[in-house]
């Protein structure tokens, strides 16, 4: 990663770089990392050119934006950084007004999260997931109001569904005011349901995707294999949590696991190393989100912006790793499009 490879996040002058730093790891010793150690992987990353850091008020309760706001205050860096941090979940299961996603809430979650950055502002606020309740024209009215105020710069969307990202950009288009610029969502050769609606409709309205979990939360990675019994053995990793949210366990994916083991194999790269360049080479990918526990396994992950895959190398991990078809997949297919055509090639402007 150079200083100068940089890119616009979206429809907007941020500049950022091509991969961010995740911070979940920070703070979190059980599988994550120790202090000392969070600090030289941070001192790494802005070494290696990276200026793009991604935390959330929820990550290790806090302690994690704690540690960033402390590492880039030491360090001067305040504006050499660009700074996203997240709301949305509640630190208190007890105290319902601390979730979601209201005009309250987001001021509250604000406030906390700029006390623990150590800053008066934050580059990008991320509505880290749909809560199924606050109307649409709230949260953009609110994120607005943010951004006239000075508190972000600009906002983005984590974790909604495909209509809902679109309905916020048409709105803020109609109405001429600042819209979503980035859409985080996870994406990995085990996890590619984004491809169906969400890499279109980014397209279409200005949003960078900033993929999560690009290595499936370690699975990608070798970590883990299956016993004899048939379930996972220990990794060290966030899956060895067993939570709802980080299920990889699934006969399909260690499928596709041995595939893209076989073809990176054949290629004579790191396992990590093949799966992260798929992500970095996608349609519609601005930064790629990596955590890392040590210096090491980031730089080893770093070094995929590198790899440079055939194109024989991608069809053969798209077709290794591709997602079951829905029923609809004819209709928005090449072959759906010949059939409405009458079996004509008809190419469009763009």
């Amino acid at each position: 990663m150079k200083p100068n490879d940089l890119r616009t996040l979206g429809r907007s002058g941020l500049l950022v770089s091509p991969v961010a730093l995740g911070t979940m790891t920070f703070g979190t010793p059980r599988w994550g990392s120790p202090d000392e150690v969070s600090e030289q992987v941070f001192r790494a990353y802005v070494e290696a050119g990276g200026n793009f850091i991604d935390t959330a008020d929820v990550y290790a309760k806090g302690r994690s934006e704690e540690l960033v706001g402390g590492y880039i205050a030491d360090a001067k860096l305040r504006d050499d950084l660009v700074l996203a941090t997240k709301y949305t979940f509640n630190p208190n299961p007890s105290r319902p007004l601390l979730g979601g996603n209201s005009r309250k809430n987001m001021h509250r979650a604000l406030e906390g999260s700029l006390q623990r950055l150590r800053t008066d502002y934050v580059d990008v606020y991320w509505m880290h997931a749909w809560d199924q309740v606050t109307p649409i024209e709230e949260v953009l009215d609110s994120m607005g109001d943010l951004i006239r105020a000075g508190k972000i710069r600009y906002f983005g969307l984590s974790d909604v569904p495909a209509w809902y990202a679109t309905r916020m950009a048409t709105l803020a288009e109609a109405r001429g005011v600042p819209g979503p610029i980035a859409l985080q969502m996870e994406y990995s050769l085990t996890s590619r349901e984004i491809e169906a609606e969400y890499v279109r409709a980014a397209q279409v309205c200005g949003m960078g995707i900033t993929p999560w979990s690009p290595l499936a939360a370690g699975f990608l990675a070798g970590k883990y294999t299956r016993g004899a019994d048939g379930n996972a053995q220990q990794g060290g990793g966030r899956l060895d949590l067993n939570l709802p949210s980080f299920q990889k366990f699934t006969e399909r994916n260690w499928q596709v696991l041995d595939r893209v083991r076989a073809i990176a194999a054949d290629a004579e790269l790191d396992l990590p190393k093949l799966a992260l360049a798929w992500v970095y080479a996608q349609p519609g990918v601005i930064s790629t989100i990596l955590g890392a526990k040590t210096v090491e396994q980031l730089q080893c992950n770093l070094a995929a912006l590198d790899v440079q895959l055939s194109p024989q190398q991608m069809d053969a991990l798209n077709q290794a790793s591709a997602p079951e078809p829905t029923s609809m997949d004819r209709f928005f297919s090449p072959a759906g499009k010949k059939m409405i055509f009458a079996g004509a090639e008809v190419k469009s402007w763009r």
